[in-house]
């Protein structure tokens, strides 16, 4: 820099009298040179050099703004960042709350269609075409749309969610009156954990002829059946369950028959997931907990990496349980749905309608008439609609994350990583006192500064 040159050669001088030189030749006889002051020579020679330094500084702030086409040469403070972590810390915390949400709303509502197709495979005794994969499926869903339209797939829909609002009003009212725990986690004892398991037996139990009735609505076909009332489950699951020991209609098996391997089943069925789901989020806490930093050194938000574990925790547990539990409700809807006259599609061909005329005896007997008939597959029929369920139910999650971390950098603006890596930002948010400058011109910032500010004193 000639400033900084300028500036080392001119103290050097002044510092060894090298410049009395010139005041030598001001005496008397020394030449015919007038006579000049010494304090005004250093003055002149101050304001060189604070000129010479300010137009360094100029030339460096112009340095700045080379190459605006690449965003390492601009300056940070062009890149807006939020320094206050905990302002980010709680935005994150409210989005990460709306992935549960859609986790929630995928799980009970936009899953519905693949729940429909599954149902319809299982209670099919004489389809031909098991789809045990999602490809098979593919040609009769194309049918059933071009034919029946697109609300075929969201039939009992209604009752699904009602028959769901009316398990959980019912735990929520034997909670009330008992004081027996709705929920449990790994501090409960086991006193309030058998309490619990009393609890949702009853409700499974009360519940049975109500999603037997849910059932009927979700497999029948809409060319061949009246389309039922909204309230209509109330109705038809009443008249299962006062009609205890002998029911109205021929082949349909009483309420007893029904009660009994349906809370077993649904009790086996949640003890299972409760199981796989403390699994799960056990390790992935731990894994959480073993590695607490990321790559560029940032410290993880454990709290938002914990709701994350919990989402994933829940979403292994029940695929896990389905795929475990897939021959039971087989057959357990088959017990449901005899005697009902239910009339669904054919869905070997999605053209035609079919009528369910069976005549089980009981769990075994339908088990092993299964067996015979069908063979093992015919436990596992409608298996490709509940891989394409979990397929949807996963993107969904990974669409609404992918959304949620887009909203995060818009309302941080925080600026890229390529960014935050060069100017290690990371680092810097730490430090509340530090000031960002760009690293090619700090140091020469500095030194500039340094010099320019002894030299004027």
């Amino acid at each position: 820099m000639a400033g900084l040159n300028n500036y080392s050669s001119l103290k050097f001088e002044a510092t060894h009298g090298q410049g009395d030189e010139h005041i030598e030749r001001d005496k008397p006889g020394a030449g015919s040179s007038p006579k000049r002051h010494p304090g005004s020579s250093l003055e002149g020679r101050e304001k060189a050099i604070v000129d010479n330094i300010n137009a360094d500084q100029d030339a460096i702030h112009k340095l700045q703004y080379l190459n605006l086409d690449d965003p390492l040469s601009l300056p940070l403070d062009k890149h807006k960042y939020i320094d206050n972590q905990e302002d980010d810390t709680s935005i994150r915390k409210y989005l990460v709350v709306g992935v549960q949400w859609v986790s929630l709303v995928t799980e009970n509502l936009l899953s519905h269609p693949f729940i429909v197709l599954r149902r319809q495979c299982q209670v099919f005794n004489a389809s031909k075409r098991y789809h045990l994969h999602p490809f098979s499926l593919l040609p009769s869903i194309v049918h059933l749309h071009r034919r029946q339209g697109v609300t075929t797939l969201w039939k009992g829909v209604g009752s699904c969610l009602l028959v769901r609002g009316m398990t959980l009003a019912i735990d929520d009212v034997i909670s009330k009156f008992t004081s027996w725990p709705k929920d449990v986690d790994s501090r409960t004892t086991l006193k309030r954990f058998g309490q619990h398991i009393i609890l949702k037996c009853i409700s499974i139990g009360l519940v049975v002829p109500f999603h037997a009735a849910s059932l009927v609505e979700t497999v029948q076909s809409d060319i061949a059946s009246e389309k039922p009332g909204l309230f209509d489950v109330f109705r038809e699951g009443s008249l299962r369950l006062f009609y205890w020991s002998s029911p109205q209609k021929g082949r349909m098996l009483p309420a007893w028959a029904l009660i009994g391997p349906s809370v077993s089943f649904g009790i086996t069925k949640y003890l299972f997931n409760l199981v796989i789901r403390g699994i799960s989020s056990r390790i992935m806490r731990r894994r959480i907990t073993l590695s607490p930093e990321k790559p560029g050194g940032k410290l993880v938000d454990q709290t938002l990496e914990h709701q994350n574990a919990e989402i994933y925790a829940s979403l292994i547990a029940m695929l896990t349980t389905e795929v475990i539990f897939f021959p039971l409700e087989t057959i357990l809807h088959r017990l449901q749905l005899q005697g009902t006259r239910t009339i669904i599609d054919n869905l070997d061909n999605g053209y035609a309608v079919v009528p369910i005329l069976t005549n089980y005896q009981g769990v075994v007997d339908c088990y092993q008439t299964t067996m015979v008939t069908e063979g093992v597959g015919g436990l596992y029929k409608g298996f490709g609609a509940m891989i394409l369920q979990f397929v949807a139910h996963v993107a969904v999650i990974k669409l609404a994350k992918w959304i949620v971390n887009q909203i995060t950098e818009v309302i941080s603006n925080r600026p890229p990583p390529r960014i935050v890596q060069y100017y290690n930002l990371d680092g810097i948010a730490g430090n509340s006192g530090s000031t960002t400058i760009s690293p090619s011109v700090s140091s020469t910032e500095l030194e500039v500064n340094s010099l320019g500010q002894s030299s004027l004193d």
